[in-house]
């Protein structure tokens, strides 16, 4: 199958409102357990991108797509380093969330530019 813009964007502002759901989500539970504020201030600033991007999205106002790419990124340039140096399930599942970002929104952003 060849996946076209139009096939992907309206599922992609779903995966955006769940990844900013679990990203904000994982940086509460975070702090709720350890008391970090950079892990609430990261996961909910992440999730807010996510959040931002898939509204955006369902609303077809422009920018949607670069918003949930630029939060996979940012989640990615956070999280990779750390699962690949610690090998902690934490970041590993940040890692994973991230990915899927980078393949989904990266996907939507290859298609639109070509």
């Amino acid at each position: 199958m060849i996946w076209t813009l139009g096939d992907v964007k309206g599922s992609l502002d779903n995966i955006a409102l769940v990844l900013g759901g679990l990203t904000a989500g994982g940086g509460i539970i975070g702090y709720a357990r350890t008391g970090s504020i950079p892990s609430v201030a990261a996961g909910v600033t992440v999730g807010a991108l996510y959040a931002l991007s898939g509204l955006r999205l369902r609303n077809r106002a422009p920018y949607g797509v670069e918003i949930g790419l630029l939060a996979s990124v940012v989640l990615a340039g956070a999280s990779l380093p750390r699962a690949i140096r610690t090998g902690k399930p934490v970041p590993i599942g940040l890692s994973v969330l991230a990915t899927y970002g980078l393949y989904s929104f990266g996907m939507a952003f290859s298609g639109r530019v070509r």
